[in-house]
């Protein structure tokens, strides 16, 4: 790797300000100065900058218990970002394996790895996403039946050419029910609850295929995925 890639992908310096640093004499490799941007350094390389060890950030795989009032984005907007939750570093390359809207809470899966994003994400890929849902209305007895048949069925949202793909709803009670998708349709579950005359009220994200949130998670708090959670997808 070019050392001023090295820089840029280990310190908070641009290229550009990377070959600054190195003009001012700012970087070492193996304890001897090095001006020319473009060696090559490697694993086996000591790069230290302004006396720092300098080391590559792995790649990392990450569950996060998204709270409300937290955008799920790369662009800072009205909210905080979720990645600035996460105390590791180079937050900012770790991106949302399927993102949840602003107030909506629960499992959020991130990473910087893009291939192990695109298999969770990938239409064909069918992965089911389990949402429990609170109504604004009471769903039960015939008209419940009839939802959960919509469901199964395939429902056509506003504004689309196409019904939602079949989708497993079970009522917990008269305002709590529990939706299984297998597609990520722009906010999907209201929509569809919208379209049988009813209201989201709470929604929380509890599981990505066979990765549920850690209960031990409070809103706000995240933890490493085990290789066996990796190796899952």
């Amino acid at each position: 790797m070019r050392l001023d890639k090295f820089l840029s992908n280990t310190t908070d310096l641009t290229r550009s300000l990377a070959k600054k640093a190195m003009h001012r004499e700012e970087v070492m490799v193996d304890g001897v100065v090095v001006k020319n941007p473009a060696t090559q350094v490697g694993s086996h390389n000591r790069v230290s900058w302004l006396g720092q060890s300098l080391a590559l950030v792995g790649t990392r795989y990450l569950m996060l218990h998204k709270p409300a009032g937290v955008e799920c984005s790369a662009r800072r907007g009205l909210y905080p970002l979720a990645h600035e939750l996460i105390e590791l570093p180079k937050t900012e390359r770790l991106n949302p394996v399927g993102r949840l809207d602003v107030d909506t809470t629960g499992l959020v899966l991130m990473t910087d790895d893009g291939q192990w994003s695109h298999r969770i994400t990938s239409p064909k890929r069918r992965c089911e996403k389990v949402y429990d849902v609170k109504l604004a209305e009471p769903l039960e007895g015939e008209e419940a039946r009839r939802a959960i048949e919509a469901f199964r069925e395939g429902v056509l949202l506003d504004g689309e050419e196409h019904p939602t793909k079949p989708a497993e709803l079970e009522m917990i009670d008269a305002q709590r029910a529990r939706l299984v998708l297998i597609e990520g349709k722009y906010h999907q579950v209201k929509r569809m609850f919208a379209a049988i005359g009813n209201h989201v009220t709470d929604l929380h994200r509890s599981s990505i295929g066979p990765i549920a949130l850690d209960a031990a998670l409070a809103p706000g708090e995240w933890r490493h995925l085990s290789e066996d959670e990796v190796a899952a997808f």
